[in-house]
């Protein structure tokens, strides 16, 4: 993992003209209170002292997350066990959540960079679209492994079942979403990952870039339509179709 941070880190840099500081701890069961106070072990997180925190094995968060093959098509069934498939036979998540550290570092990026969010969902959609960026561009091999199971998660829930669901519950109850409704936060994660797929399927690079310039050179926080109207001019349509049509990504 730290192997492929570093190889991360140099790709964007060249890209951006751009080197966050990050220390990376990857914590046993027994070490994970000494150094988050994050409720539960296995949810890979960045800290306001620029480090980064991952679990070191499965975990409890980890299989809770594993779907119920026979709740959902064969043809996600199939691609399910293909990506998280294990050597005993099982399915194991951890080649996904291992991917979330990028996602983490992307965390570094912006906090780091000074870049202006706009939003809640802006600052976590980045990160994705960085991850998703970086893996496409240099790990493709690691795609259904990053894919698989958001696409699942955003085709199967029920959003009946969720307390949140839009982007303005995010916004007023972003910071008990994540510790006290995980698999709720789960789902947000999920449809900005698939989200962050089909901006970059549709921009590529420069896109990212553009919209990394974006959020540092516009300081001043914007009204929703103006939001929409600088992300569709200045990055990507496919960027300004999250906000516009949140319920449409599938």
């Amino acid at each position: 993992m730290a192997k492929q941070l570093d190889q991360v880190i140099a790709f964007y840099s060249t890209q951006l003209q751009f080197t966050p500081s990050v220390t990376l701890l990857i914590l046993s069961p027994q070490d994970w209170n000494k150094h988050t106070k994050f409720p539960f072990y296995g949810m890979p997180h960045y800290t306001s002292n620029k480090t980064l925190i991952v679990a070191s094995e499965d975990n409890d968060y980890w299989k809770s997350m594993i779907p119920a093959l026979d709740k959902m098509s064969k043809e996600q069934a199939d691609l399910i066990t293909s990506a998280y498939s294990d050597k005993k036979g099982g399915l194991n998540m951890e080649p996904f959540f291992d991917l979330l550290a990028i996602h983490e570092l992307g965390h570094a990026y912006h906090n780091q960079g000074g870049l202006v969010m706009q939003r809640r969902w802006m600052g976590e959609l980045f990160p994705n679209i960085l991850l998703h960026t970086y893996i496409a561009e240099n790990e493709p091999g690691l795609l259904p492994a990053l894919t698989a199971f958001p696409k699942m998660v955003v085709a199967t829930t029920e959003k009946s079942t969720l307390k949140y669901t839009t982007l303005q519950d995010l916004e007023t109850y972003y910071n008990e979403i994540g510790p006290k409704f995980p698999q709720n936060y789960g789902w947000y994660q999920c449809r900005w990952h698939v989200a962050a797929g089909k901006i970059y399927d549709d921009s590529k690079i420069p896109g990212f870039k553009s919209l990394w310039y974006v959020l540092k050179t516009q300081r001043e926080i914007l009204n929703d339509k103006e939001l929409v109207d600088l992300l569709k001019t200045k990055v990507h349509k496919s960027l300004a179709d999250v906000p516009m049509n949140w319920d449409k990504i599938e």
